[in-house]
């Protein structure tokens, strides 16, 4: 497969290029919108130009194709024909055109590893790329039958020498149950560094290493029960799974091996896994945002760290549409303790429904006992940016709002060196605030916690600030508990906000490192 010199995506000048590696939309053109390009490819006309036919395309047919009129892309081993689909990129034109007759593979995942582009662009596909015969392997590297731990780790061939320690895997047995060992040689592993998911005889573990995933996925040899657990032996970094055998019997193998099993990669090299939720409640929160919560598969664990995101998937009209969400607590008003026993069963959603949009008002119309599906999580927030935090500022705009709402939760549970947690939360008018009682609220439970609002359309008997994000607003804000004291400023909101908030920041002298900002 071909493989561009790497660049910096977006360009410097593009008008796609944000603040922390997130994305700006640009104005399309009437009639150019999502909905309308499934309209699009529905409609049968022939948007690849070669009337139904696949080809196999050479590096150099490739290149031949590289005009806004005329542009082919290779995503991942597939030609794209993408100049019907310009005039609807959000994005913009300049930034297909990046990676216009060559391999944009990499450009692609910086930016849009979550989007769905074998839908999107299945009436675009000119075919696939005439790709060099590989070497063949040698026959030892092929493990047939998996019974017990491998002697040597796929994951070792191919981990980069400054990655994580190797981690691999045993299993036992015994008349009833199968436990599965994997050692991460890591001190730092947690409940939500794990996500498991199995069905019928197939079985998926992905742990995460720092920066990297390590996969387990089998086949196994006999069939188990729904319902299982997951341990953690913190101060040797080893996991235990436990499943329950459907039937008493020994095996005498675990299972054979399914795709990239043992491996070990990078995270964002190792693609997102969907698994079915059912919606379980809904309820308003404000005249246009809903509490939803879905239920996980009893063979699903998935805990979603702090401060990260999923995606959710659904159908319409035949197209698989993905959107980030950041999951929050069932309450802001939490006694901040938390559970002898985690709960993983539910996951919550505060969502903000678009009339005209394509996707939330597919979300909002689902009856309670529907699915969606619910990606494994990503996101770059570390809770060990809290150590020895003095001073937490949040600073959110509409729907920015969540992922506030579990940092709120761990970080005055959980840091001991926290004197002082502000919130400033812009929102349009007061009917559009989230959990404004839950907030103000928690500023009589805990005497640290505080919350400002501001509005930008208020009516006139409001008394609170009003405005936008803006230098005065801020300088005022953010006042540190003491001249030294440790901050962290978490910033999210619309692109333009969180821009303009960064940029304020960096004038009010805080540096890189004590800034966060949240985008998807």
């Amino acid at each position: 497969m071909l493989n561009v010199p790497s660049q910096s995506f977006p360009a410097p000048s593009s008008q796609q290029r944000v603040v922390a590696g997130g994305r700006s939309k640009v104005p399309l053109k009437q009639g150019r919108s999502l909905m309308d390009w499934i309209r699009l490819t529905k409609s049968g006309k022939d948007l690849t130009g070669l009337k139904g036919r696949l080809i196999e395309v050479t590096e150099e047919e490739l290149k031949k194709h590289d005009k806004k009129d005329d542009c082919w892309i290779c995503i991942r081993g597939f030609v794209y024909n993408v100049s019907p689909y310009m005039e609807y990129h959000p994005g913009g034109e300049d930034e297909l055109m990046r990676a216009a007759g060559s391999d944009g593979t990499d450009l692609f995942d910086q930016v849009h590893r979550w989007v769905n582009y074998e839908s999107m662009l299945k009436e675009c596909l000119v075919g696939r790329m005439a790709v060099k015969p590989a070497a063949p392997k040698d026959y030892h590297e092929e493990k047939k039958v998996l019974n017990g731990m491998l002697p040597k780790s796929q994951a070792t061939d191919t981990l980069a020498r400054e990655g994580p320690s190797s981690p691999s895997y045993d299993w036992f047995q015994t008349d009833s149950l199968v436990t599965i060992v994997i050692y991460t040689k890591q001190k730092d592993i947690t409940l939500d560094s794990v996500i498991v998911d199995h069905q019928d005889d197939s079985f998926r573990a992905e742990t995460i290493i720092k920066d990297y995933s390590y996969l387990i996925n089998i086949e196994l040899s006999h069939a188990v029960q729904e319902d299982f657990s997951v341990r953690i032996v913190e101060n040797v970094g080893k996991i235990e799974i436990v499943l329950k055998k459907k039937e008493n019997t020994s095996w005498k193998c675990l299972g054979h091996p399914l795709e990239n099993h043992n491996s070990l990669v990078p995270k964002k090299d190792a693609g997102l896994f969907y698994r079915q939720c059912q919606l379980i409640s809904k309820e308003d929160v404000t005249h246009d945002t809903r509490l939803f919560c879905f239920m996980l598969p009893p063979s699903t664990h998935l805990q979603v760290p702090i401060g990260q995101h999923v995606y959710l998937k659904l159908t319409i009209t035949d197209t698989e549409i993905v959107k980030p969400y950041t999951p929050v607590s069932d309450s802001l008003l939490s006694e901040f303790k938390e559970p002898a026993l985690p709960n993983n069963k539910y996951i919550y959603f505060l969502i903000k429904i678009y009339p005209a949009g394509l996707f939330t008002p597919e979300l909002d119309h689902l009856q309670i006992g529907d699915f969606v599906f619910v990606s494994n999580p990503e996101g770059n927030f570390k809770t060990s940016q809290f150590q020895e935090l003095e001073d937490l500022f949040l600073l959110a705009a509409g729907t920015g709002f969540t992922p506030m709402v579990k940092l709120l939760n761990y970080a005055l549970t959980n840091i001991p060196s926290l004197r002082k947690v502000k919130l400033m939360f812009f929102n349009k008018t007061e009917d559009d605030i989230i959990w404004r009682s839950h907030l103000e609220e928690l500023t009589f439970k805990d005497k640290r916690f505080d919350v400002e609002f501001v509005l930008s359309a208020p009516i006139s008997e409001w008394n609170g600030k009003q405005g936008h994000v803006s230098p005065a607003l801020l300088s005022e804000f953010l006042k540190r508990s003491s001249d030294k004291s440790k901050v962290l400023i978490c910033i999210c909101g619309p692109t333009p906000f969180t821009e303009q908030g960064i940029k304020f920041l960096h004038e009010l002298n805080f540096s890189k490192d004590e800034i966060h900002s949240f985008t998807a």
